[in-house]
């Protein structure tokens, strides 16, 4: 069986390269470089949300189930800037063909990586290859919208029409998992201006855990897992994330019923 690795980016505006764009001064404070682009958004498409380019990627967070095991990672700073973070998260892919689990991936996680690795030179064959270097990629790839080696679990479950989107929170705590744990997406800009570079990979993480535990109950929907084995699964994780002794962790398992 593949690995599979289920995975979630948290980004703040590229601001080195807004400066850039609309030529304004170095010593403009990042926060106002980042609401000019704001607000130059909000003309454009009455929504301040920056298009994927001008997402700076701060954190990927990883759930790889592989072998007899499972683990939850972070990429990015501050061990790492977002160009050695992107490299290897397809490094990873390059090293380990796994099945690529997201939610939303496909609308917004990969096409900022996409973009921000081409801008960094980063390399990326095998995510890439749809049939050039190996032949198997031309009917299932990582590229094509409905080909299974990304798996994008809100694209899916919406048939593939977007007035079925649901948000991952909502989903994840009806179905009787914890949630967002910590702050929303909203807040990783201003959480990310008073230094709280911890609570935004802490909060990655647990929707990671949340997009993992999600994946399983789409294995189960689909028969694909057996109930056994489907509780065999969440047990393995479980049991992974009671080793780990970070708060955000404490709150997840008293919050995850099952």
């Amino acid at each position: 069986m593949a690995p599979v690795l289920a995975f979630d980016i948290e980004t703040i505006p590229d601001v080195d390269g807004i400066r850039r764009l609309h030529e304004l001064p170095a010593d403009l404070p990042d926060r106002e470089v980042a609401e000019i682009a704001f607000q130059k958004r909000r003309t454009q498409t009455g929504s301040d949300f920056l298009p994927p380019q001008l997402h700076r990627v701060v954190v990927i967070s990883c759930v790889l189930r592989e072998g007899e095991g499972v683990k939850v990672f972070s990429l990015g700073e501050p061990e790492a800037g977002e160009r050695e973070a992107i490299q290897r998260f397809y490094d990873g892919i390059e090293k380990l063909v796994p099945q690529l689990v997201s939610w939303n991936g496909g609308g917004f996680d990969l096409p900022v990586l996409n973009y921000r690795g081409l801008i960094h030179g980063v390399a990326a064959a095998k995510f890439w290859d749809q049939g050039e270097d190996d032949k198997d990629f031309r009917w299932n790839s990582y590229l094509g919208r409905y080909h299974a080696r990304h798996l994008d679990l809100m694209d899916v479950l919406a048939m593939y029409q977007p007035r079925n989107n649901a948000p991952l929170d909502e989903v994840a705590q009806l179905a009787g998992l914890p949630g967002k744990i910590g702050m929303g997406g909203a807040k990783v800009w201003e959480s990310y201006l008073q230094g709280e570079i911890k609570a935004i990979r802490d909060y990655c993480e647990a929707d990671t855990a949340n997009t993992y535990l999600l994946y399983l109950r789409f294995q189960r929907l689909r028969g694909a897992l057996t109930p056994a084995l489907y509780d065999k699964e969440c047990a393995l994780l479980r049991g992974a994330l009671e080793k780990l002794k970070a708060p955000h962790w404490r709150e997840f398992l008293n919050r995850w019923s099952g």
